[in-house]
């Protein structure tokens, strides 16, 4: 507290004050690389209308999924950021070369990427913990880079480490490939995820080759990103030959089903079974594939439930495709008339009846036959057919049910029910006689 009220002190502070502004700020290279930095900032703002037109051109096509448009409305304000970083990150590498002074345009780099890096996670990154952990790590490389302590910073990290052999595992070793990975998979996730879009829009393409393809393209990227993420962090993928042997017992024991739901998908999709779209039934479960899953089989039914069926069970077990061939099946359904009706008349009503139901097609006419005489009544089978099962079988045969029984009721048709007659016999000295 005394310094501060020194008059000595503060004197000797403002000299030294004054000769670093003089030495650092207000010198001729400290000049140039702010002019250029304020001409690279105009050229930025002139090209930031075509920037604009190009992002939203690679991500409003037709068809693009809509984090991908959102993707693009997110980069469209960053236009004029993006493009200055550019100018100045090309430029310091050019004054970097040449020898010349550069060190405000650095200090510009590592700012605005940070705050591009910030604005991005914020906006593209929905969970909030990955957000949060890559803001930070921006900012604080930013700092780092900005007080010059970034490399000793590297340095450090990097003398944190163990030696495994000939390989050699590092603090820095570990944060490079985490972040390598990371950035690595999302750019596969997001590769194989455009890819998915344009297989599908091919017309020529079934469903089921198309589901192959993608999960195929899906897996070959994946394994792409995870090798040049080792690579590029120096680490030799032939010292992991050891471990391979084990590796491979340990993920064959581990995750025996999981390979095997694996390998009986991509069985199913070659095979083209069943694809996304056709009705399928599987032991009590009746409904719609929603989609051919890399484990599993979705499959939604009439109630809304989505069923995940595991692909093993699929081959497994008996599975009833009513739409593989075509759309087109047959509905049989059970009347009872009473003995006394006409049954050529009772005939021709059914059929009335189950053509005058919307879902029931023409090009295949109803047909009622008698099926034999029952307990109680003539039993009839009225026979439909139907091209969209998918809409449910339940519906369509209660809409003909409901005009059958209309139609019978207007021309006295009766239909029986179950009758028993009871006959007592009396026999001499009961209470019957007594009565």
């Amino acid at each position: 507290m005394q310094k501060l009220i020194d008059t000595k002190f503060l004197e000797i502070q403002a000299v030294a004050l004054k000769d670093w502004l003089l030495a650092e700020i207000f010198v001729l290279s400290t000049l140039g690389q702010v002019i250029f930095i304020l001409l690279a900032f105009f050229a930025a703002y002139l090209v930031r209308k075509q920037s604009m037109s190009l992002i939203t051109w690679l991500t409003h096509w037709r068809g693009a999924d809509n984090w991908l448009t959102k993707a693009g409305d997110t980069l469209c304000p960053l236009t004029l950021p993006l493009a200055w970083l550019l100018i100045l990150y090309m430029s310091g590498l050019v004054a970097g070369f040449a020898k010349a002074p550069h060190h405000l345009i650095t200090v510009t780099v590592s700012l605005l990427t940070a705050w591009i890096i910030i604005r991005l996670t914020t906006v593209l990154i929905p969970n909030k913990t990955w957000s949060n952990l890559i803001s930070v790590a921006a900012w604080i490389v930013a700092a780092l880079n900005i007080l010059h302590l970034l490399d000793p910073a590297m340095a450090f990290l990097d003398s944190l480490g163990i030696t495994l052999g000939d390989l050699r595992i590092s603090a820095l070793l570990v944060i490079k490939g985490m972040m390598s990975l990371a950035i690595l998979l999302w750019l596969a996730a997001l590769t194989s995820r455009l890819l998915e879009q344009r297989i599908k829009a091919l017309p020529n393409v079934t469903p089921s080759l198309q589901v192959l393809v993608t999960k195929v393209l899906k897996i070959v990227l994946v394994i792409i990103a995870l090798a040049a993420g080792l690579s590029i962090v120096g680490i030799d993928l032939t010292a992991f030959a050891v471990f391979s042997g084990a590796l491979g017992v340990g993920v064959g024991l581990g995750l025996q089903k999981s390979i095997s739901n694996l390998f009986t998908g991509i069985l199913i999709l070659m095979d083209k079974s069943i694809k996304p779209g056709d009705v399928i039934e599987v032991g009590a479960t009746y409904g719609r594939i929603n989609s051919l899953g890399g484990r599993y089989v979705s499959v939604i039914t009439q109630d809304g439930i989505e069923h995940l069926i595991p692909n093993e069970e699929i081959i497994t077990q008996r599975v009833a495709n009513w739409t593989r061939s075509d759309n087109n099946v047959r509905v049989r359904l059970a009347i009872g008339v009473d003995y006394a009706t006409d049954l050529p008349e009772a005939i021709r009503i059914s059929i009335e009846a189950a053509e005058s139901v919307e879902r029931v097609i023409s090009s295949q006419p109803p047909k009622c036959l008698v099926r034999g005489f029952g307990e109680s009544s003539i039993d009839l089978e009225l026979r439909v057919w139907v091209n969209d099962p998918q809409n449910g079988i339940a519906n369509v045969s209660s809409e003909i049910y409901l005009e059958v029984w209309r139609r019978f009721k207007k021309a006295r048709i009766q239909m029986p029910f179950p009758q028993r007659d009871l006959h007592i016999k009396s026999e001499p000295g009961s209470l019957l006689d007594t009565a």
